[in-house]
This record gives C-alpha cells, sequence and structure tokens, in this order.
C-alpha cells in the first residue's frame, strides 16, 4: 500500500502502558459518541476494557454525558471532546439558549452539501457560542479542557470552525480521512490535503486516519495496521454497530493486527518526536 504522507505533526510521549510498537508507530483505535446514550456508552467501555479500543471521544450534553463522565473517571478512560453540530442536545437540562442556537446551526449545516464548506458569517457568533459551550462542559465533567478534539460527522472541519480558529490551539485534532489515488476525485483529495495543512498550523494531526469499516476483506485493514508499525495511526470505530462491536469485542482486531499492537491511549509515541526533530 503505497499512501502518500503530510506529515506535519508534533508528538508527545507515549507512557507507561501505551503500547509503542518497536518500530516507533502507534496503532490508535478511537471510539465515537462516547456518552450519546447508555448503549452507545456501555459497548465503548466494554471494548476498551478488553484492549480493542485505545480512546474515545466524548459528547457532552446528551442523554447519557454525565454517567458516561463519571465511568471515564472510574476506568481510566482516554477521552477527548467529540464536538457536534449536528445532532440535537439531548440532555434533559440542557440551557434552552444553547439547545436553540445549536439546533440552528444543525438546520444550516444539514440543508445543503456545501455548508460545511462556506464561511457563514451571519453565523460566526451563534458557531463560537456553542463550541465555547461544549468546551466549558467537557471540563466540568472531565475536570480539565480536552487535549484532543474531533467532530460529530467531521464538522469540526467546517468552514466557521476552522476560518473562525474556534479550537483551542495546541491540541490534537482529527485530520481529514486518508485516502488513495482512484479513492476520490483529484480535487477532492487536494482539498482535504490543503484543510489538513491549515490545521496543522494550530494542532497537532496523527500521520493517518481511517475508518474501521469496511470489514472486508480483511486485506484493507491488514494494510492499514501495517502502516502503524513506522507511522501514527487513527482508526475510527462506533462499537454500537454490531459488526463493529462483535469485531473488536470477540477479538477479531488482534488476530487481524498481528504484532501491531492496540495503544492502550491516544497518544504519539516518542519515536515520533524523534521523528519530527530531523
Amino acid at each position: 500500500m503505497t499512501t502518500r504522507v503530510d506529515n506535519e505533526t508534533a508528538a508527545v510521549s507515549l507512557p507507561a502502558g501505551g503500547r509503542e510498537t518497536e518500530l516507533g508507530g502507534a496503532l490508535i483505535v478511537n471510539a465515537d459518541d462516547w456518552g450519546r446514550n447508555a448503549e452507545t456508552t456501555d459497548r465503548i467501555l466494554e471494548c476498551i476494557r478488553a484492549g480493542a479500543v485505545s480512546s474515545t471521544s466524548a459528547m457532552v450534553f446528551m442523554e447519557d454525558s454525565g454517567r458516561a463522565a463519571g465511568l471515564a473517571r472510574e476506568f481510566g478512560v482516554d477521552a477527548g471532546l467529540h464536538l457536534n453540530l449536528t445532532t440535537p442536545f439531548s440532555e434533559a437540562h440542557c440551557p434552552p439558549p444553547l439547545r436553540e442556537r445549536q439546533q440552528q446551526i444543525c438546520g444550516y449545516l444539514s440543508r445543503h452539501s456545501m455548508a460545511r464548506l462556506i464561511f457563514n458569517p451571519w453565523l460566526s457568533k451563534v458557531f463560537s457560542y456553542v463550541v465555547a459551550a461544549q468546551l466549558e462542559e467537557f471540563s466540568r465533567l472531565y475536570g480539565a479542557g480536552p487535549n484532543r478534539i474531533d467532530g460529530h460527522h467531521h464538522m469540526h472541519l467546517c468552514a466557521n470552525v476552522l476560518r473562525g480558529e474556534l479550537l483551542p490551539e495546541g491540541t490534537i485534532a482529527r485530520r481529514n480521512f486518508t485516502f488513495q489515488a482512484g479513492e476520490k476525485s483529484l480535487g477532492n483529495r487536494l482539498y482535504r490535503r490543503h484543510l489538513d495543512r491549515k490545521l496543522a498550523r494550530r494542532h497537532r494531526l496523527t500521520d493517518f486516519f481511517f475508518q474501521l469499516t469496511p470489514l472486508e476483506p480483511r486485506e484493507r485493514l491488514q494494510r492499514i495496521f501495517s502502516l502503524a508499525r513506522h507511522m501514527v495511526v487513527e482508526v475510527e470505530t462506533h462499537p454500537v454497530h454490531p459488526q463493529e462491536y462483535a469485531f473488536l469485542a470477540g477479538g477479531e482486531i488482534f488476530r487481524c493486527a498481528g504484532e501491531v499492537p492496540v495503544s492502550a491511549r491516544f497518544l504519539f509515541p516518542a519515536a515520533a518526536a524523534r521523528k519530527e526533530s530531523r
């Protein structure tokens, strides 16, 4: 598998138990939607405790957000913020003004496919308010601000968030999906590369980002996992989906990954720092 790498990451050291590969890479399996509802949270936790998932991305102002934060403290779950601009907040005690503004953004971003690409100056204050509220709520629930941020439906990459510089500088941010030549049009790949370079000016990025599915053919996943021998690879998963849950909780991921270990947390290995300093 030949894939171009735009390696613009800065890295932090992997603590004991982080499971760095011998060649300096890391396979980070991250589960999205922690706290969305009890079923989602419980399935993610089971996969984390089985060692099949490294970390999770937490939603705030959702029906299970409070319980999920308590479980994260109890079990030492590595949680970042899953910025939500597309699914209405479901927590019963969410402040009405915040709920209304978030629904305004949800309506705008779902109105047409190009909405995420176009900066809307009339909604800039609304975006700023809703993003800041989620950052503050994460800090309240987890005791500190997030050191890692991604977006529900990847809307942390929408124009109003990026151009408005609404994400705290220096945090780890999720890059665009990695595609090979032929998987997307040249224009699409160039645009994604442009966004990643812009994102890398203020944030730390992994080398590659893939989604776990499709699970077949297995050779696809084996090629992805093998990249983690030398590079930092994030793989996104949603264990609430039965197929993904069975693959993770049943241990098939370990057989597929072979000698490449699943990282215990979402942290870059020390070798990545050495690579960056060259």
